[in-house]
């Protein structure tokens, strides 16, 4: 059978998800595995969440509210912007599908970090644009090299703070000047997804460039934090400008009626976000501690999660804590990512790293 397909859309890798705890456990008969790969909350979802969501069940037979006039509305008097500077998404991942969709054509660009989150190079391809890769420098944006980078073509830029996979923060200064160089004409998408998570007092306020009425989105998440990765849903804040026209391609009802109500109460629960920024502290001292006892200096990260370099084959390593029940990330190379987890799952983890690196 021939299948004709864009090469464009021939020359991309699907993306590759952390394995589940349940394919792990058949594949190689383990009773009991920690997953530590995808940068979930190890708490779980909101308290309030799971109790917003037992009582409307008796109307899935009902499309959701496609404005989602109510989380939309509560977004935007926690940020101070209005409901139509509010887009949801099925995750932010879908935000980033529809920014490409709509604002780049064939031949555009879109300038991006090298490592960075995968899914920036995936939509622009997709939308037979061209990434414009900027190496990273100390494992960090290179803001200066990004600007640099622009030229007439370019339509979107996108920075990832907290960065996924290294968890370096590009900080407010730094973000102000660039600012100054980028063109009014080009986007600038800043994702937030582990901003909850950041403990730097010199993390940007991006939201003051949409405000400012500048070209510019800044991406959140439910999932990360918030703790309900299974029901999808992210939101992005920008100008009415851009969100008008990316309403236009945003699939109705994209946003399901239980993440809608999720999301609403656990947009509220600051009592788990507070719980969860504490375990994350601990925990982030706990394995960073533990990875230098083995000799593994890792990278300092604002977010959930460690990224470090095993000096070896991080394929092996990571396909030998598979086999010890440990799900872990492997990037590239000698290079693993781990997500914080519960301290005795952090204490799994390490008790494991070490019987692999022996």
């Amino acid at each position: 059978m021939t299948l004709h397909v864009h090469p464009d859309i021939q020359s991309l890798s699907p993306y590759v998800p952390g394995k589940p705890i349940d394919e792990l456990q058949r594949e190689l008969g383990l009773t009991r595995v920690t997953k530590l790969a995808s940068n979930e909350n190890p708490l779980g979802p909101s308290p309030k969440a799971v109790a917003a969501l037992g009582g409307g069940n008796n109307t899935l037979h009902r499309y959701p509210d496609g404005s989602a006039y109510r989380l939309r509305q509560a977004i935007a008097d926690r940020w101070k912007v209005t409901s139509d500077q509010v887009i949801l998404g099925n995750g932010s991942d879908e935000i980033l599908g529809l920014l490409a969709r709509t604002f780049v054509t064939p031949g555009d660009e879109a300038v991006m970090a090298d490592q960075t989150f995968v899914i920036y190079k995936m939509e622009v391809t997709a939308a037979h644009g061209k990434p414009v890769v900027v190496p990273l420098v100390n494992w960090t944006h290179d803001l200066e090299a990004m600007a640099q980078a622009i030229t007439p073509r370019t339509r979107l830029l996108f920075i990832c703070n907290p960065n996924n996979p290294t968890g370096t923060m590009v900080q407010a200064e730094a973000v102000s000047r660039f600012m100054a160089k980028v063109p009014h004409d080009v986007i600038v998408v800043f994702d937030e997804a582990y901003f909850e998570y950041v403990r730097d007092p010199q993390f940007p306020d991006t939201i003051a460039f949409v405000k400012e009425g500048r070209n510019a989105i800044v991406l959140r998440t439910f999932s990360k934090i918030y703790g309900l990765a299974g029901l999808r849903i992210g939101y992005g804040i920008s100008t009415p400008e851009i969100n008008d026209f990316l309403n236009r391609v945003r699939p109705p009802f994209n946003a399901n009626s239980l993440a809608q109500r999720a999301a609403l109460a656990a947009l509220g629960d600051d009592e788990h976000v507070a719980k969860s920024r504490a375990i994350n502290a601990a925990g982030m001292e706990q394995v960073g501690n533990g990875l230098r006892v083995l000799g593994v200096d890792p990278i300092p990260s604002e977010a959930n999660f460690l990224y470090f370099d095993v000096k070896r084959d991080g394929r092996q390593v990571f396909e030998s804590l598979l086999r010890e029940g440990i799900i872990v990330r492997h990037i590239e190379g000698t290079m693993l990512r781990v997500t914080i987890g519960q301290p005795d799952e952090n204490t799994t983890f390490l008790q494991a790293l070490k019987k692999v690196l022996m």
